[in-house]
Formats: C-alpha cells, sequence, structure tokens
C-alpha cells in the first residue's frame, strides 16, 4: 500500500457545520469501495480547511479515492508520499 496527503478545500460556503463533520464516515466506506483507507483526517488552519491521508494499493486506487472525496463539494491536491528510508534507497542508487 502506498500513502497519499490530501490538502483539501470546501467547495463554496458551509451552510451545516454538523453535516461538514459527518460526512467522513461515509467517505471511509466510499473509499473502502476502492481499496482505499481514510487513515487520517485533520481540520487545519489556513489556505486549506483539511488535512487527508489515504492508504491505496496503487495510483487508480487513489485516484479514485480523490474523486470520491471531489464528489462530497471538496476540493483537494494529492501528493504521494515516500518514507524516507525509500527516498534514502533511491538517492543511492
Amino acid at each position: 500500500m502506498s500513502k497519499y496527503v490530501s490538502l483539501v478545500k470546501i467547495r463554496g460556503s458551509v451552510q451545516n457545520v454538523q453535516k461538514l463533520a459527518s460526512i467522513w464516515g461515509d467517505l471511509r466506506n466510499q473509499l473502502k469501495e476502492y481499496d482505499a483507507d481514510l487513515e487520517q483526517s485533520y481540520a487545519i488552519l489556513g489556505e486549506y480547511d483539511f488535512l487527508i491521508i489515504i492508504d491505496a494499493p496503487d495510483r487508480d486506487a487513489a485516484f479514485k479515492a480523490a474523486l470520491a472525496v471531489e464528489n462530497q463539494g471538496l476540493d483537494m491536491q494529492t501528493m504521494e508520499l515516500l518514507p524516507i528510508e525509500e527516498f534514502a534507497n533511491l538517492v543511492d542508487e
């Protein structure tokens, strides 16, 4: 499994903050349909509203997971994470 981090913005204005907070359970179930797992999610201050970390078996599953998030009325920027140990092995070669 590979890890992906997404910076998420709310699209438009929020009418119901409680509904926004409750989408994460539904989203977690949707991601499982693509063999992806919503590992962690955080509300953040600043330019973005949330940060989420997704485990997915491959880039295609991560792409489908990102589309599921976008369908919830959220815009996101997703990046693949690479552990430092793996990065060190790449640059050593």
